[in-house]
């Protein structure tokens, strides 16, 4: 499907055009098209993934986040949007109070079509304070109203020696997975030397770091990062991407266009996470990844 399929006439055509005028949040109706998401092999996780995922940790702190504050109405229409254009990739936290939200969405999607990822937040203060993981994992399960999740990552690693500093977690997670309650683990990456120890650390499956053009927000400069990623890749571990747009701060039409071209013709990535917040977002990024997937 080439833009000017995608861009109809009368209101179409002026929402479509509205979109080199306006930011990323000020877009406010995209008419969807006929492409859907693609999906892709998630390294040698044995996971087959939505080439996109939902991501609902945009400005996400203190169990709460842009897609939770849509209300639980608006978030269920926005994820069951995305499944049904094939965005079937949930990308959740504790820490962004997002599983009770995609549970509720869940109730009405088969959960065999879909992909769930979480992260866990690991820095406690001292050992007696630490919950046993497979307690907190259960509690992930039920917000979120599955058996088990395809992926666990702790959350926001930002040194190299996180496989001493995070023994108790790492231990848990890798019981939970030979259980059968996670089929793959991993890290969310904040720092050069974590990124590095992740690549080639035969526990973790899977990086989820951050890359865009722009070298907003992330752990070196796009080049260094994606050889790292390139590393990794080789190593049979599962990439995925976030800050696509650095963290909001470049979303013009030019912007996005060139953020999605990098991040899917040029990088080392496997799939993307977007934080989305509108029907209208969404449709404009499944429409600018498949449009370079197709060119590609």
């Amino acid at each position: 499907m080439n833009r000017r399929k995608f861009i109809r006439t009368g209101v179409a055509g002026v929402a479509g055009l509205s979109l080199a005028q306006v930011g990323w949040a000020d877009i406010q109706r995209v008419l969807p098209s006929d492409v859907s998401v693609d999906k892709v092999k998630l390294g040698n996780t044995g996971l087959e993934v939505s080439r996109i995922a939902l991501g609902t940790g945009t400005k996400g702190w203190n169990y709460e986040s842009n897609q939770t504050r849509i209300g639980l109405d608006n978030f269920v229409k926005l994820a069951h949007h995305g499944y049904e254009r094939g965005l079937r990739f949930f990308d959740m936290a504790d820490m962004y109070g997002s599983q009770p939200f995609v549970g509720k969405a869940l109730k009405e999607l088969p959960r065999e079509k879909v992909t769930l990822m979480t992260k866990m937040w690991t820095y406690d203060e001292g050992s007696e304070k630490r919950e046993p993981v497979r307690k907190t994992l259960d509690r992930f399960r039920q917000e979120a109203g599955t058996e088990y999740f395809d992926i666990l990552l702790m959350h926001c690693m930002t040194d190299g020696n996180w496989p001493e500093t995070r023994k108790f977690y790492m231990e848990g997670l890798a019981k939970a997975k030979e259980e059968g309650i996670v089929k793959a683990v991993g890290i969310s990456c904040h720092n050069w030397d974590a990124m590095a120890e992740a690549a080639q650390n035969p526990w973790c499956d899977i990086i989820l770091a951050r890359l865009n053009p722009f070298q907003s927000h992330m752990d070196g400069t796009p080049e260094d990062v994606n050889a790292l990623l390139g590393k990794a890749r080789e190593n049979g571990k599962g990439i995925m991407g976030m800050k696509i747009f650095g963290e909001g701060k470049h979303v013009t039409d030019e912007e996005r266009e060139h953020s999605i071209h990098f991040a899917v013709t040029e990088s080392n990535l496997h799939c993307m996470t977007l934080g989305l917040e509108s029907i209208a977002q969404m449709d404009d990024a499944i429409e600018r990844v498949m449009r370079n997937v197709k060119n590609s």
